[in-house]
């Protein structure tokens, strides 16, 4: 039984063959990518996954200059062809992303992948509970942090077909529950950021994902056990960057669903609002 609300029968905790970067369907040999929160977890493995789709161009951002320094380390030794860059920035400074963007685009020329995977979460508990001005890091982080991102990649998108993959949380579409409020409600906005961002640039395809249960920073800070892969999530974001998952513009998905499914679903998802967070009973406008 998965955890949460599913629309596929199949409810995946590892990566599989339909979503394998070594697929040639999948490959990414001629796209330059860039992953924010690059340097461990969800954004490593995305990283790690587009190299072994075969892109030679790929830059990590993120806070910490260690982590970034060993993952890019790591990256080089494992593909020799890779060139990669490292940009240390805060996701909420203005000046720091856009100087990160610009260095990437002169490294890379303009960009084919976005993966928005950087965040901060701080100031966990009920409204009555919460240390207001550490809750208000979570908005920081993760709400200013992809406005800024967004802006700052919309001057150095590729305008043939770039992809971004916003990494969401199924929180943003769980009814309320408490404890949460400052990461939901955040991440519930981030990805209306970006749902407003694919409808104000149409020629760049946006994809929000829940990533799944992993094992990340902080899921072991917390003391939490995660079931999924952090490759699931890897694969996942290189299936949605190729052609096969151009339908899935717009749409909010789970990186635990099984592709083929999808695909089998795939007028449905094109013609309806199958997959988007909206009013639940009221018609589109």
């Amino acid at each position: 039984m998965p955890p949460f609300p599913s629309l596929t029968k199949i409810w995946h905790t590892n990566s599989y063959p339909a979503i394998s970067p070594t697929r040639p369907e999948l490959s990414a040999a001629n796209k330059s990518v860039v992953v924010t929160g690059g340097g461990t977890g969800i954004g490593a493995s995305i990283a790690r996954s587009f190299a072994i789709a075969g892109s030679k161009k790929i830059a990590i951002i993120g806070r910490r200059p260690k982590p970034l320094e060993d993952t890019a380390r790591q990256l080089q030794a494992d593909f020799p062809e890779l060139k990669v860059v490292v940009q240390s920035a805060d996701i909420t400074n203005q000046e720091q992303v856009n100087q990160a963007f610009d260095a990437i685009a002169k490294e890379f020329g303009t960009i084919d992948v976005l993966a928005s995977n950087a965040g901060v979460v701080s100031g966990a508990g009920t409204i009555n509970e919460l240390e207001v001005e550490e809750a208000w890091k979570t908005f920081e982080g993760i709400v200013k942090g992809n406005l800024l991102v967004a802006r700052a990649f919309s001057r150095v998108a590729s305008k043939q077909g770039a992809v971004v993959v916003h990494t969401s949380s199924v929180c943003a579409a769980l009814r309320a529950f408490p404890g949460a409020v400052a990461y939901t409600a955040s991440k519930l906005a981030a990805t209306k950021i970006w749902d407003y961002f694919g409808v104000e640039n149409p020629g760049i395809r946006v994809v929000s994902i829940q990533p799944g249960q992993i094992q990340t920073t902080m899921a072991d800070e917390l003391g939490i056990k995660m079931p999924d892969s952090v490759d699931l999530p890897g694969h996942f974001a290189v299936w949605l960057a190729s052609p096969e998952a151009q339908f899935l513009n717009g749409k909010f998905v789970y990186s635990n669903w099984d592709v083929e499914e999808l695909l089998a679903r795939k007028t449905e998802f094109e013609t309806t609002d199958l997959g988007t967070i909206k009013y639940d009973g009221l018609p589109s406008a």
